[in-house]
């Protein structure tokens, strides 16, 4: 980079005097050489500090016109400057962020205008800062654009919101630029008028630039996001379009501005983004500046230096050169003065050719410095897209916890409803043991009965052998006896059968007895399996016990962190919401709001609560973990309820009548706002001084109820506003209409008084004057109809008067109007009378109805405030309003015309006066023209004595 070159003394002085030429006081558009001028200087110079610091000692603070003509300057030195400049001006930011804020505070004239053009210049300053490969002129080539970006899609998306908030302050400017024309006499062929609109070209060149860009910009990135994701993008660049579109009518439509820029038309709809083929049959469009002449450097060189020394000609010789005779001494010291001339233009080219070459290394230092750059630059995309990587890998691993955690609970539901399965289970197994083994009892009491049926016919055997022995033993002797061996052999017989009997009884018992032990062992094998089956269980359930409590341990922990990290983001979105209140309120459009002390009043008692509320839910927070649920609804609530009321308060300091008390209370709610993130960062930190921060919060939060509370007794009493606007229109139809009357009678008398010169001059003034007064009854009765209108859409089921009081700061505006109305009536009467009977000037009358004509534009601007833009009634007003402005220049040409009629008639006759006499009359005729200059000056200061005097009587009245 190279470093700023020091200029010459030379230079320097060109350069104050181009300067001071460019924003001098006098209500006309900037010269475009003196802003060339400027702009040579920086890159003479390489840089802008030299601008800034002679462009800091004109009076921007003092003279509205000197900071209009700054901004314009300004703006046309980032654009063309050298490209140092706008990192130079970076350092002034604060500098222009006060200059806007001072000049706000004028709410008619130049103030509105510049502080919006300070609100351009800085969005354009963070532009460039945001871009520095954008240069000022904003012009890139497609390449260019495209290697910015290198397909970076959140790239493009961020440059697209920040070209969109660009575009929105070039719109708001050339708006109310516009807007303050339609409500002055002032148009674009007059000096006011272009002094106002000549900022509108460079604004004109950023915006198409800009709208090139975000067509381009869009197509890609719907190229690449899904459509819904740039639904916001395509909703803002449509409304742009339109605003822009209305911007090139109004610019094409004002005579200015054809011979100074061509604007391209932009085609009836904006493009559709959604098809890609359109882009192909995009046409980019393009802004036409006249072509100005070819300047070489020998023209530069030239155009620095002033050659207009012929005030230092004598007087005789200046006569002469006017005469077409140059004497000798004059030609010898013009041919020395051109010889000097060349010299200087010699050295001048040397210069140039210098500084050319040095330009041309500085080139060469630039590409290199650019290549190099380049390289650093694809090394670190190259550590972005390992650290993306990185980010993907971390975000991978996040979501593989976060699905083993669901795998957990899944797989602890899957064991919850095994360990249900495996207890029932267990109990129905329990309940068959229990069946088995009183099973098991009845089968041993059956075999026991069985064993003691074998025993029983066991003993009957060994009876009945016994019985057979004995009947073999007897059978010898008892063979004698045959009856009784019959009978034996009966006896015998019976004795084998129930034997046999018995023995196919222990048989069948046997058998039995062997099927029931065969059973008996089958069960003891099952009751065996049953008892290692629910060992088994028991080690299964007691295991999915420790498996389910540590799940259980895991998930409590893991709610106790998700519950942290939800207080965390909770403090941390009460941080944003105090944050986005505090910004709210450095909002400059914040100044328009208003609320009444009294609704504020309501909201402290509810604030108050829950801040009491957000101590006692910290104090068990720390006592306590769990009660966190608490804690994260106190707070968030805290804020939203702080935020709300330090927005109502700022818009309640709004209704002040004391500017002092006003931003006192802004500076507390700000200094509240600051306290609040202090204690929502020791709530998080869980500082031992949190609680002394929330009573600080509450000390700052009674400090600011204090103030609203003195505020709203600074206020004044506002109830008798609602019979006094009435009162005071009424008033006024009525001075209109005595004017009126009176300016008729007048009129009649003079017809018939007066006679030739005099009756004419005196019938066209009175004649204007009835007319202005027509015009005005007209403008007061469109008024009238339309505060009627107002009152009806705006008071609901409240009277009229309830509804002036409501809006007591409208109502005041509307009385003061009125009265001014009425008092310029009254003076309009008066210099007319005084001009018809010869005791007045015309001048009067033409200040008269002036003064009358600016009163009903108050009138006409109090009664628009609260007009719906729709409303036939404003039409009627606005169309009335210009019959007012056309009368009044009616009455000043009028009178100027009937001034020049007197001062033709009362020509001096200088054909008789003596050489004498006619020197000493200019003698006198000099005297008094100093005299009257300095009686003007006197007056100039009366006046501006008066308007400051009427100024503070207003103030103390409201």
């Amino acid at each position: 980079m190279t470093s700023a070159v020091p200029l010459t003394d030379k230079q320097l002085h060109q350069l104050s005097i181009a300067i001071g030429k460019a924003v001098n006081p006098t209500e006309t558009p900037v010269k475009e050489k003196h802003v060339r001028s400027a702009i040579i200087g920086t890159y003479q110079e390489k840089g802008g500090v030299v601008f800034w610091s002679y462009m800091l000692r004109q009076p921007l603070q003092e003279n509205q016109i000197v900071a209009w003509k700054f901004c314009h300057v300004l703006h046309k030195v980032l654009r063309e400057g050298h490209a140092k400049v706008i990192p130079d001006s970076q350092r002034y930011r604060g500098k222009l962020e006060d200059l806007g804020k001072l000049w706000q505070h004028l709410r008619e004239g130049y103030g509105p205008l510049i502080q919006l053009y300070i609100r351009l210049l800085i969005t354009k300053l963070d532009f460039h800062k945001r871009n520095p490969r954008i240069p000022g002129t904003l012009q890139l080539t497609p390449e260019e654009l495209h290697s910015m970006g290198e397909n970076d899609n959140n790239f493009y998306f961020q440059m697209s919101v920040e070209m969109f908030d660009y575009m929105d302050d070039i719109l708001n400017l050339q708006r109310a630029v516009t807007t303050s024309l339609k409500n002055t006499p002032s148009n674009s062929m007059t000096v006011s008028g272009q002094c106002r609109l000549a900022p509108l070209i460079p604004c004109v060149l950023d915006a198409s630039q800009l709208y090139d860009y975000c067509v381009k910009i869009l197509f890609k990135l719907h190229d690449s996001l899904p459509a819904d994701t740039l639904t916001g993008h395509r909703d803002r660049f449509s409304k742009q379009f339109q605003e822009l579109k209305k911007f090139y009518i109004t610019v094409k439509q004002r005579q200015y501005f054809k011979q100074l820029i061509t604007i391209p038309s932009l085609p009836e709809n904006p493009p559709n983004f959604l098809k890609q083929s359109e882009l192909g049959t995009y046409v980019t469009p393009r802004v036409v500046l006249p072509p100005e002449a070819s300047l070489d450097s020998e023209t530069v060189v030239e155009s620095l230096i002033d050659t207009s020394d012929t005030n230092s000609l004598p007087g005789d010789q200046l006569d002469s050169t006017r005469n077409g005779s140059i004497s000798p001494d004059a030609r010898a010291e013009r041919e020395s003065l051109i010889d000097h001339l060349r010299q200087e233009n010699n050295h001048q080219r040397q210069e140039l050719h210098r500084i050319l070459t040095e330009h041309q290394r500085i080139v060469g230092d630039f590409k290199s410095e650019v290549t190099q750059l380049e390289s650093d630059l694809h090394i670190k995309c190259t550590e972005l897209e390992q650290e993306k990587q990185v980010n993907k890998d971390l975000v991978k691993q996040k979501g593989d916890m976060m699905a083993k955690v669901h795998e957990s609970e899944e797989k602890y539901k899957i064991l919850e409803e095994k360990f249900q399965k495996l207890k029932d289970a267990y109990s129905k197994f329990r309940e068959e043991h229990i069946n088995l083994i009183r099973k098991k009892a009845a089968v041993d009491k059956q075999l026991g009965m069985l064993k003691m049926a074998q025993e029983q016919s066991e003993r009957r055997t060994v009876e009945a052998e016994r019985r057979l022995e004995e009947l073999i033993q007897g059978q010898a002797i008892t063979e004698q006896e045959a009856r009784k061996a019959v009978e034996a052999q009966h006896d015998l017989d019976d004795v084998k059968q129930q034997l046999n009997d018995a023995k196919a009884e222990n048989l069948a018992l046997i058998a039995k007895n062997d099927c029931i032990t065969s059973e008996k062992t089958a069960l003891e094998g099952d009751l065996h399996d049953l008892l290692a089956q629910k060992e088994e269980l028991d080690l299964k359930i007691e295991k999915l016990e420790v498996e389910a409590e540590r799940c259980r341990n895991e998930m409590n922990t893991y709610a106790d962190t998700m519950l942290h990290e939800l207080m965390l983001n909770c403090i941390s979105e009460a941080e944003n919401i105090m944050q986005y209140s505090l910004n709210a309120i450095d909002n400059p459009a914040m100044s328009d709001l208003t609320c009444t002390p009294q609704y504020l009043e309501k909201l402290e008692e509810s604030t108050l609560k829950s801040l009491d509320t957000l101590d006692a839910s910290y104090t068990g927070y720390v006592c306590d973990t769990t009660n966190g649920k608490v804690l994260i609804t106190s707070a968030i609530h805290v804020a939203y309820v702080l935020g709300l009321y330090m927005i109502h308060a700022r818009s309640t300091s709004n209704t002040s009548i004391d500017i002092a008390l006003g931003d006192k209370l802004t500076d507390e709610c700000k200094q509240l706002g600051l306290q609040s993130l202090t204690m929502f960062n020791h709530i998080r930190e869980k500082s031992p001084v949190t609680v002394g921060q929330i009573n600080e919060v509450k000390q700052q939060f009674k400090k600011v109820c204090e103030l609203a509370a003195t505020l709203s007794n600074t206020q004044g009493n506002v109830e008798v506003i609602g019979s006094l606007v009435e009162t005071e229109l009424l008033s006024m139809d009525k001075a209109i209409e005595e004017a009126a009357g009176r300016i008729q009678d007048m009129l009649e008398k003079s017809r018939a008084a007066d006679s030739g010169l005099k009756l004419e001059v005196n019938g066209k003034i009175l004649d204007s004057c009835t007319e202005l007064m027509k015009c005005i009854r007209k403008l007061v009765k469109k008024s009238r109809l339309l505060q009627a209108e107002i009152i009806d859409q705006g008071k609901g089921t409240a009277s009229a008067t309830e509804f002036y009081k409501r809006n007591h700061q409208w109502s005041e505006g509307l009385i003061s109007a009125a009265k001014a109305v009425a008092m310029g009536a009254n003076l309009l009467l008066e210099a007319a009378d005084k001009v018809v009977s010869g005791n007045g000037k015309f001048e009067q009358l033409v200040v008269a109805s002036q003064g009358i004509a600016a009163s009903t534009a108050q009138l006409v601007v109090a009664s628009r405030v609260k007009a719906s833009r729709h409303s036939s009634n404003l039409a009627a007003l606005s169309e009335a309003s210009r019959d007012v402005t056309q009368a009044t220049g009616s009455v000043v040409a009028t009178a100027k015309n009937c001034s020049q009629l007197v001062e033709e008639n009362d020509d001096f006759d200088v054909s008789g006066l003596t050489l004498h006499q006619a020197k000493r009359l200019e003698m006198e005729a000099q005297v008094r023209v100093l005299e009257l200059e300095q009686a003007l000056e006197t007056e100039r200061l009366r006046l501006a004595a008066l308007r400051r005097y009427h100024y503070q009587l207003e103030a103390e009245k409201d």
